[in-house]
C-alpha cells in the first residue's frame, strides 16, 4: 500500500506449522511496528495486540526516540494490567520493535528479538540488538552467528513486554538516506532466511509490497516453522518539481520574496542550531570513541556539531554491532546520554562482556 509518495507495506502469515498467529503489526506512517507474542506463553496473541494498540494511542507526534520509548513502556504496563484483569492470561508477553520516520531520520524503540534493519546504499544493517540468550552468547564471542541460528535455546529471550513493570526499551536515533529501505520483522523471518538473502530480496523488489511478499514467500519455502510478520517502508521522497508561475513578477515583488526567503532561512538556521545543541553523538575517530555535541553533517553549509572529547576507549573492543553504528555516528539525546553510553561501554570492556578482538 502507499500514501502519497511515501511507500510502505506490511503483512503477517501464520506459517506452515502453528495453528494460530501470535504476531501483530502496525503501519501508521510515520509510525511502524511489529510484535511477536511469546511462544510458550499463554495468550501471546492478546499481548501482541494490546501492545500494538497501546503504542498507537501513546506514540509521540514527532520522531523522538525517548518519547517513543515511553510509549513502549505504556504498552508494557497495558499488557501487565490486562493479565491482572483477566484479559488474556498471567505470564503472557510480547516483543515490540517500533520505528518513527521523519524524512531520513529514524527514531527506534525496541524490546525482544524482533528486528529493525536498514538497507542503506544497498548494504543491509541490523539496527537493533536482540534481547536473547543466543545473542548474548554471540556478543560474548561464545557462539558464531551461524551457530546461533540452530542453537536449541535460540527462542529464549531476555527482555519482553508483560513481565517486568520496570522494563526499559532500547531507544536510539539513526540517520538514513533517500532511497534506503526500512525492514521490521519478527523472528519467523530472521530465523529462517539468512541476512544476505533478505538483503538481496529487499534490493530487488521494486516496491515495499513486492518486498513483503517475497520475504514471506521465502520464509514459507524454508519451512515456515513460526508465524512471520514483515513491514517495509521506503525512506525519503522523490524531489518535487518546482512550479513556475506564468509571467514575470515585478521587481518589487522579487525583493519582497527575497526578504521572505532570507527570513525563513534565518529562522530555520536558528531552530536547527537550537535542536543540534540538545543532541549529541558518538563516533569512531581514528579507532577510538569520540563524543560530539550536536548532529553529524551541516545545515545550509554550516556545521552543527562541536567536539566534546576523544576518549581512550578503542572501538575494536566493543560489541561489533555498536562498532558498526559508530562508524557513521551513533546519535543520542544530549551529552548526558552520551556519557551514560560511554560508562556502559567502559564497564562492558572492563568486565570482559564485550568480545575480544580476533575472537
Amino acid at each position: 500500500m502507499s500514501r502519497g509518495e511515501a511507500l510502505f507495506a506490511g503483512d503477517t502469515h501464520v506459517g506452515l506449522v502453528r495453528s494460530g498467529n501470535e504476531d501483530a503489526y502496525l503501519v501508521a506512517p510515520p509510525l511502524f511496528a511489529v510484535a511477536d507474542g511469546l511462544g510458550g506463553h499463554q495468550a501471546g496473541e492478546v499481548a501482541s495486540s494490546i501492545a500494538i494498540d497501546t503504542l498507537l494511542e501513546a506514540a509521540p507526534r514527532v520522531a523522538e526516540a525517548k518519547a517513543l520509548g515511553r510509549a513502549v513502556r505504556q504498552a508494557n504496563s497495558a499488557v501487565i494490567s490486562a493479565a491482572e484483569q483477566g484479559r488474556g492470561r498471567s505470564g503472557m508477553g510480547t516483543t515490540l520493535t517500533a520505528v518513527m520516520i521523519d524524512g531520513t531520520r529514524l527514531a527506534v524503540a525496541h524490546v525482544g528479538d524482533s528486528r529493525a534493519y536498514l538497507l542503506h546504499y544497498g548494504e543491509l544493517q541490523q539496527l537493533t540488538d536482540d534481547h536473547s540468550l543466543v545473542a548474548d552468547l554471540v556478543r560474548q564471542g561464545r557462539l558464531t552467528s551461524e551457530e546461533s541460528r540452530v542453537h536449541p535455546n535460540r527462542s529464549v529471550i531476555t527482555r519482553a513486554l508483560g513481565s517486568d513493570p520496570d522494563m526499559l526499551a532500547d531507544t536510539f536515533e539513526a540517520e538514513a538516506a533517500d532511497g534506503d529501505r526500512l525492514l521490521l520483522a519478527t523472528d519467523g523471518l530472521t530465523s529462517m532466511v539468512p541476512d544476505d538473502e533478505i538483503a538481496r530480496m529487499l534490493a530487488a523488489a521494486p516496491t515495499p509490497d513486492d518486498a513483503v511478499a517475497s520475504l514471506i514467500d521465502a520464509t514459507l519455502d524454508a519451512g515456515g516453522n513460526d508465524n512471520v510478520t514483515v513491514v517495509v517502508a521506503d525512506i525519503g521522497r522523490p524531489a518535487s518539481r518546482a512550479r513556475r508561475a506564468a509571467g514575470s513578477p515585478r521587481w518589487g515583488m522579487r525583493v519582497l520574496w527575497l526578504v521572505a526567503v532570507v527570513a525563513v532561512v534565518a529562522a530555520a538556521a536558528w531552530i536547527a542550531n537550537a535542536y543540534a545543541r540538545s543532541q549529541a553523538y558518538l563516533i569512531d575517530e581514528n579507532g577510538y570513541v569520540a563524543v560530539y555535541e550536536g548532529v553529524p553533517g551541516t545545515f545550509a553549509g554550516i556545521s552543527l556539531h562541536w567536539h566534546s572529547e576523544t576518549t581512550t576507549l578503542p572501538v575494536e573492543l566493543l560489541d561489533p554491532v555498536i562498532a558498526t553504528r559508530l562508524r557513521e555516528g551513533l546519535r543520542v539525546d544530549g551529552l548526558d546520554e552520551a556519557q551514560r553510553r560511554l560508562d556502559q561501554y567502559r564497564s562492558s570492556v572492563a568486565t570482559g562482556t564485550a568480545p575480544v578482538p580476533g575472537q
